[in-house]
């Protein structure tokens, strides 16, 4: 078991500083693949540029998801990352998350979900070289300038390299080597938001059994997890 714990925090470290795969080249802790092919795109809502602004930084956004693991609660962080935030809360109100899988979990690290290509059972995913690139069509710019730590329960962007954010996201689930990498280096993920409440489904997803991904990483679910609803409060 010591090993086997060994080989993933290595493995996970490899993922943050690129070298894995090609699939994984320097796209961080966080990766999010090279963009889709049209093709896989045309299947999923899309739009060809970020939201307006909808949010009052003044206000408090709190993200409440349901999982068929459970509910966990999200504040967002406004007045930090509005224009990250805006697109999430956009995103969540027009339902674009429901359905999507979580579909890379390492545990003490972290797990990813957002993409709208990831969606099904994850029997049917697992080959899918897509998986882990789709969007909602757009791109929009990092918010790097106030950054929180990263440590169990925050929530930041994935990216494939500096503003290419769209809608794929990851919680911090633990503390590992690859934890203190992201908080060593210099910010790279848009931070914008904390689980205030359901931590305790987090912990669930992250004990979901692994198998390697088409990148050869251990971080592909073997059993069904995924989102089924994201509601806004906003007060």
């Amino acid at each position: 078991m010591k090993k086997k714990g060994i080989l993933l925090t290595t493995l996970a470290l490899a993922a943050i500083i690129g070298t894995t795969t090609a699939c994984s080249s320097d796209k961080g802790g966080a990766q999010q693949n090279p963009p889709a092919t049209k093709e896989a795109q045309q299947s999923v809502k899309q739009w060809d540029k970020p939201p307006a602004m909808q949010i009052d930084e003044n206000k408090t956004y709190i993200a409440h998801v349901e999982t068929n693991k459970g509910k966990f609660s999200i504040e967002l962080f406004a007045k930090d990352a509005p224009k990250t935030v805006n697109n999430f809360v956009f995103l969540s109100r027009e339902k674009f998350y429901d359905g999507i899988v979580f579909h890379r979990i390492i545990k003490d690290f972290m797990i990813q979900t957002g993409d709208p290509l990831a969606k099904g059972s994850v029997q049917a995913l697992k080959d899918n070289p897509q998986i882990g690139s789709g969007s909602p069509g757009y791109r929009f710019e990092d918010e790097l300038a106030k950054r929180h730590t990263y440590e169990k329960g925050i929530i930041a962007m994935a990216n494939s390299g500096p503003n290419t954010n769209g809608s794929q996201f990851f919680i911090v689930n633990g503390k590992s080597p690859s934890v203190d990498y992201l908080n060593k280096k210099a910010p790279n993920y848009t931070t914008f938001g904390k689980i205030v409440d359901g931590m305790d489904t987090i912990d669930k997803i992250s004990s979901i059994p692994v198998s390697p991904s088409m990148s050869g990483e251990p971080s592909f679910p073997e059993e069904d997890v995924f989102i089924k609803t994201i509601t806004i409060e906003e007060k």
